[in-house]
């Protein structure tokens, strides 16, 4: 289940089943058992009503390059059956929006591969869908049209409530800009949730770092011995490293070390990156076969 408005990651190797996903969802493939629903259409036989209420960015932009961009968009916007008078003032609101309007007489064959991006982007959006389906949209492009391409999926969600389904490899951007990620593996979805939700599910405990001054951080670990939840401790030149149970169990530490005479200068809880949770899946899933 995917929620309205909501950047949900699809995360996966390649082969796991991101693309026919996609293509299943949007009425392209039929498939083999099962169902799905898409804003209330049935995929498998009314993939019409789907594609009408849906875009695609496809891995490669797939635009004819002989033409310029507001020619693209026209084409694009007939095969859609846009409004005839309404067409070309939203051609230009959308190549306002990805900051082509400038340029948007020109061959596109002679754009540069983050203009092509965010040409196709805007022809996704172009009959106004409220869910966008996006695959691999900064693959390939260079950090500062990447950071542009997120920064406007961001804007699609945050401010005009679209629904993003975000095929990606980055990690990274993915944690970023997803307010849940689904992580498939061979076809099957192994894990749903957030990045934190996921995090707590696969580590129950939690390390926390507390830097100090002062005193030394081995001096003050005979204070915690016996402790109840705190599991490890360890210690480098200024800080004292713990696991304990729960997050619950850090105030009452820090508390016990003030009272040995502790000088505590920054206590912070050490977050799993979406990155060790999607590895720490994938190595579940093959040690279990």
């Amino acid at each position: 289940t995917v929620e309205r408005g909501e950047v949900f990651g699809f995360l996966g190797p390649n082969g796991a089943g991101k693309t026919t996903t996609v293509r299943l969802l949007n009425g392209v493939l039929q498939p083999s058992d099962g169902r799905a629903t898409v804003l209330g259409f049935e995929v498998s036989n009314q993939g019409d009503q789907v594609r009408r209420h849906t875009g695609v960015l496809t891995e490669t932009p797939n635009l004819y390059e002989n033409l310029t961009a507001r020619e693209n968009l026209r084409f694009f916007g007939d095969v859609y059956g846009y409004a005839e008078e309404r067409l070309p003032e939203r051609i230009e609101a959308v190549l306002q929006q990805m900051g082509l309007a400038g340029r948007a007489d020109e061959p596109v064959g002679g754009y540069s591969k983050g203009m092509k991006q965010r040409l196709a982007i805007g022809r996704a959006l172009l009959h106004e869908p409220p869910l966008l389906f996006l695959d691999e949209p900064t693959a390939g492009l260079d950090p500062v049209a990447a950071r542009t391409i997120t920064e406007m999926i961001q804007a699609l969600s945050h401010q005009e409530g679209r629904t993003i389904f975000l095929c990606t490899h980055n990690l990274v951007e993915a944690q970023r800009l997803c307010d849940r990620v689904g992580v498939i593996s061979q076809g099957v979805l192994r894990a749903v949730g957030s990045p934190q939700e996921l995090a707590r599910r696969l580590w129950n405990n939690v390390w926390v770092q507390i830097e100090l001054r002062g005193q030394a951080p081995e001096a003050l670990q005979v204070a915690l011995q016996g402790m109840e939840g705190i599991y490890t401790l360890s210690c480098t030149a200024n800080a004292l490293r713990a696991q304990v149970d729960n997050e619950e169990r850090i105030p009452d530490l820090v508390q016990r070390l003030v009272q040995a005479g502790g000088r505590i200068y920054g206590v912070a809880v050490e977050e799993h990156s979406l990155e060790d949770v999607y590895f720490e899946i994938q190595r579940e899933h093959q040690a279990t076969g």
